[in-house]
């Protein structure tokens, strides 16, 4: 049983407020006369006692497996917290003098603790507006648990939408396969149901087609039925798969905030305190509004450091131009800041390995700008092959303007080779790598053959001193689960139970806990303030339900955080920490 006791509460201000009265009595009593100067020794005895009461913790944790992730990669007991920082890491003994009237004390009971995680990649602002009411089926193991979670919604909701956004493959099913209309209709056959896989393929019942006006005859731009196909799943690509989910009933503004309340505090019971979010197609920037209330309302629980992603093609060095006056790079505070630019940059360069003049021409103009103006970029892009078109752009402005101080990154890049790893660290820029072959490792595997077991070349970017952060690209194409993509970082191994990367690419435990911490924290200049859990760093951390660093690699995807703790304040708590809320 995990002990938790809190020390008795103190008035603090008024305490600090008779020892200011009595220290400045203090000074206007110099009389002689030993009366007088034994008086002034009590009271400057007091005085000193008030400064020292000041100066404790207002938590601590002991009787951990703390692992620090510091330079020394120091295993340490216990921490203490002041004002949301870090004040004290080591033994036990280390926080004992810390300990006043009112700080809260926490006994970790020879767990493991763990500094905040930070995905470096992850539409999180976007997946939270629909959060509320939307179906997941990340985790499902056979399309009857799927389809018993479609039940579930529709009797919570009569009539509603039903809506799969993603995050989920064929192969994590037993089966190894879609579930068919027909398991759909008779799951929800009262409701209107939307189910979207990745950005490939969409399953939408009669009722949704109804509601939307498609049919057979008339479907949307981009969206095409199989030859044959009798499961009722279409086709389509990333642009005309979210140009059909636009047109779905969008959640209220309340449901917004109730959704992305939610999601964040999904995101806290996964030891998540910080994420990097690139944007994403159809979030504009009324879309924010809810992640604003929050923040207004000092309740976000995750630290948020977000893009402007191009909305308007062919329009995009306008968009930024009317935007960014309002938003300067590095914008906001410890909780929400403004990062640059990114990940799409101009509609004509997004997923296009052969760019032409004047694509290349219209990038290099905003990216130029961009540069000039401090502001961070972050791009997607996929292949190798054609990643020489970016980089060569990269390398005219860098002669300009010295891109290593903007921390400009490419995301993805699951096939990069040593050859982009070395321009890329030559030009300062970075990778945020995510878990996509998790979920489509066996395609990819399909595709590329042997040279799957490099992919992605996590190992070698390490070496080659490439700065790295980890993440998941959720939560239409992935699953936000922290500890899923950690599982995958060290076994490489897809949802399907098949091996991919080889050992020569695979991190040890710590280089992967630290690609999602301090790694991850350099994507938005934070890797002095959090990422490892030192004295004057940020009081970020969770307190996991097993040892991250020993448990056999297989279950560190179940991994869970028992509590969580965002600059002090205790944002996620299972049961047994229920009393240090």
């Amino acid at each position: 049983m995990v002990r938790i006791a809190t020390l008795p509460s103190a008035t603090r201000d008024v305490r600090e407020r008779i020892q200011r009265r009595m220290c400045g009595a203090a000074s206007a009593s110099l009389m002689s006369g030993l009366m007088m100067r034994k008086l002034l020794a009590i009271l400057l005895i007091s005085c000193w006692a008030g400064l020292s009461y000041a100066q404790k913790a207002d938590l601590i944790v002991t009787n951990a497996k703390l692992v620090t992730l510091d330079p020394a990669s120091t295993i340490a007991q216990a921490l203490a917290v002041r004002d949301g920082k870090l004040v004290a890491v080591g033994g036990n003994d280390a926080v004992e003098g810390l300990i006043g009237p009112a700080t809260r004390r926490v006994d970790a009971g020879g767990r493991t603790i763990i500094p905040g995680l930070i995905d470096s990649h992850i539409h999180a602002v976007r997946a939270g507006l629909t959060y509320a009411t939307e179906v997941n089926w990340i985790g499902a193991k056979t399309i009857p648990e799927a389809m018993e979670r479609l039940r579930q919604a529709a009797q919570a909701r009569p009539a509603s939408w039903i809506i799969v956004a993603g995050g989920w493959s064929e192969l994590q099913f037993a089966e190894k396969r879609r579930p068919t209309l027909a398991e759909v209709m008779s799951a929800v056959p009262d409701n209107p149901a939307y189910i979207q896989l990745f950005y490939s393929a969409v399953l939408m019942t009669p009722k949704a087609q109804q509601a939307l006006g498609i049919s057979a005859d008339q479907l949307p731009a981009g969206i095409t039925a199989a030859s044959g196909d009798t499961t009722g799943w279409l086709n389509g690509s990333i642009v005309s798969i979210s140009a059909l989910f636009d047109r779905l009933p969008r959640p209220n503004f309340d449901e917004n905030v109730a959704g992305t309340r939610q999601f964040f505090t999904e995101l806290n019971r996964l030891g998540v305190t910080g994420i990097v979010d690139p944007g994403g197609f159809s979030i504009y920037p009324s879309h924010y509004a809810a992640l604003q209330k929050l923040w207004r309302e000092k309740s976000l629980s995750v630290r948020v450091a977000f893009s402007l992603f191009a909305q308007n093609v062919g329009a995009e060095f306008e968009e930024y131009k009317a935007l960014t006056p309002f938003l300067p790079m590095g914008f906001g505070d410890d909780m929400l800041r403004f990062n640059g630019l990114g990940e799409r940059i101009t509609g004509a360069m997004y997923n296009n390995n052969a760019p032409d003049a004047a694509a290349k021409d219209k990038f290099r103009e905003i990216i130029r700008w961009a540069a000039k103006q401090g502001l961070t970029v972050t791009i997607h892009w996929q292949d190798d092959k054609s990643v020489h078109h970016l980089l060569d752009l990269y390398d005219e402005v860098n002669k300009e303007t010295p891109l290593a101080p903007l921390r400009w990154s490419i995301a993805h890049l699951d096939n990069t080779s040593p050859q982009t790893l070395a321009r890329m660290k030559a030009l300062g820029v970075g990778w945020t790598m995510q878990d996509a072959m998790y979920l489509g490792g066996d395609r990819i595997v399909a595709q590329a053959g042997e040279a799957a077991r490099s992919m992605p070349p996590i190992a070698t970017a390490l070496r080659m001193g490439v700065h790295v952060g980890a993440g998941t690209d959720a939560h239409r194409v992935a699953s936000y689960n922290p500890f899923v993509a950690l599982q995958w970082m060290l076994d490489g191994k897809t949802v399907g139970g098949h091996s991919t990367r080889g050992p020569d690419e695979t991190p040890s435990r710590e280089d992967a806990l630290r690609l999602y911490t301090v790694g991850s924290a350099w994507f938005c200049f934070d890797e002095t303030r959090r990422g490892t859990l030192e004295t004057g760093k940020l009081a970020d951390f969770a307190i996991l339900d097993r040892d991250f660093m020993s448990v056999p690699v297989e279950q560190i995807g179940a991994t869970a955080s028992l509590l969580t703790v965002v600059g002090g304040k205790v944002v996620y708590a299972a049961d047994v920490f229920s009393g240090a809320k």
